[in-house]
């Protein structure tokens, strides 16, 4: 499998990729949570290789305050891309949660998919 260096080819790739996983309710090769057992992340396996989907919004969403959002495999605001990158500079991830922004390493998903992690909970 080819690493595309593009960003906007590999979000389209990643999405279309995503799509077609989340049809067929493809388990989660690592799910990612903060320490108050908010999801964070999760990276799935595709047809172009693992997908990892964040949230990343400005706004919390409790029992009374849930954004009109669809309810579909990923939302406008999720950020969806390819683990493996070709520039080394790419290596941050925007994420969210609602305890708030955070930011996510790309080597360290694969570092921890590596390892045979499912479920890791953030420090």
């Amino acid at each position: 499998m080819a690493i595309i260096a593009d960003r906007q080819e590999r979000e389209v790739l990643a999405r279309r990729a995503w799509h077609e996983a989340a049809g067929g309710h493809v388990e989660a090769l690592l799910q990612v949570q903060c320490p108050a057992g908010h999801h964070v992340a999760k990276v799935v396996p595709t047809s172009s290789g693992s997908v990892v989907v964040t949230s990343v919004r400005a706004h919390s969403h409790g029992s009374r305050d849930r954004p009109d959002e669809p309810h579909t495999p990923t939302r406008p605001r999720d950020f969806v891309d390819l683990v493996e990158v070709a520039d080394a500079a790419e290596d941050s991830i925007p994420a969210w949660c609602d305890c708030g922004q955070r930011s996510l390493s790309r080597s360290a998903l694969r570092r921890w998919i590596a390892a045979g992690e499912r479920r890791v909970i953030l420090t």
